[in-house]
């Protein structure tokens, strides 16, 4: 049960009152009760960021990870809309774990939210082992050798492969999970069949998959957000479609539109 919009902690300072941070722009969601400070030129979240955020359906008390964090963005929302549960969020590129903890500070969510600079790769060092409920991961879409590489370094290692694969993501995120927990991914639907079959290799089995097009008459999905429990049974819920646009070349469907208003609850996704 989430607790009301009344109940959320107040920023030990004011949002307004906190300096941006050198080459950030300040974003917000929610009609501005969250903020968002981002690189202008480096890698700045999307909408699959904010789907990742809104798809879980975490319950009272559980205890979050978040694999990639980049600015934090996905941490921020689900501590905004679940205040009952706590969250690690672990990044491994400096610049962006800085820019992370500022975030957490300028929404009053230190005592919730711990940003952890760390490789992924080698999360034995630095987290317990099975000691998360959910994990969150929303990781980068191309290899080295496809798509075109950003010449921000940042951005790069953000949609590229260059320093973590999506095996070390599936791999840190089943080392990190509790037996008979959760894990979420957001991932090209054009490469769900190898998501899925690794997220079996780790044993995640896939339990909830939302698939994500970008407009109602598109001849091909766009995105897919999958669910998976760890030593899970063999059956899946697959959700109704879920649309970006309206139309191609048009706006931003209703649903998109709610995800950054004041809801409190997703769109079309149920809890568990």
């Amino acid at each position: 049960m989430e607790l009301g919009l009344n109940t959320r902690p107040k920023a030990e300072t004011p949002i307004s009152a906190l300096a941006c941070p050198e080459g950030c722009s300040a974003d917000t969601l929610f009609g501005g009760r969250l903020v968002c400070h981002q690189p202008r030129n480096g890698y700045r979240f999307s909408v699959d960021a904010v789907l990742l955020a809104h798809f879980v359906r975490p319950r009272r008390g559980w205890r979050i990870l978040d694999l990639g964090c980049g600015c934090g963005v996905v941490a921020l929302i689900i501590a905004y809309r679940f205040l009952n549960c706590t969250l690690s969020a672990v990044e491994c590129q400096h610049d962006l774990a800085l820019i992370a903890g500022h975030n957490v500070q300028a929404n009053g969510f230190q005592a919730r939210i711990q940003v952890v600079e760390a490789d992924l790769r080698h999360l034995q060092g630095v987290l317990s082992p099975e000691s998360f409920d959910l994990v969150v991961c929303n990781p980068p879409y191309f290899a080295q050798n496809k798509g075109r590489l950003s010449k921000n370094v940042q951005a790069a290692q953000a949609r590229h492969d260059l320093t973590a694969t999506l095996t070390d993501f599936i791999r840190a995120a089943a080392y990190a999970v509790k037996n008979r927990g959760r894990v979420a991914f957001i991932y090209p639907a054009s490469s769900q069949a190898i998501l899925q079959q690794q997220l079996l290799d780790h044993r995640l089995s896939p339990k909830r998959m939302q698939v994500v097009y970008s407009y109602p008459a598109a001849d091909r999905a766009a995105l897919v957000l999958v669910e998976a429990m760890k030593n899970g049974g063999d059956d899946c819920r697959i959700m109704p479609p879920f649309y970006l646009y309206s139309q191609a070349g048009g706006t931003c469907s209703d649903p998109v539109q709610e995800l950054y208003q004041e809801n409190q609850e997703g769109p079309c996704w149920p809890r568990y």
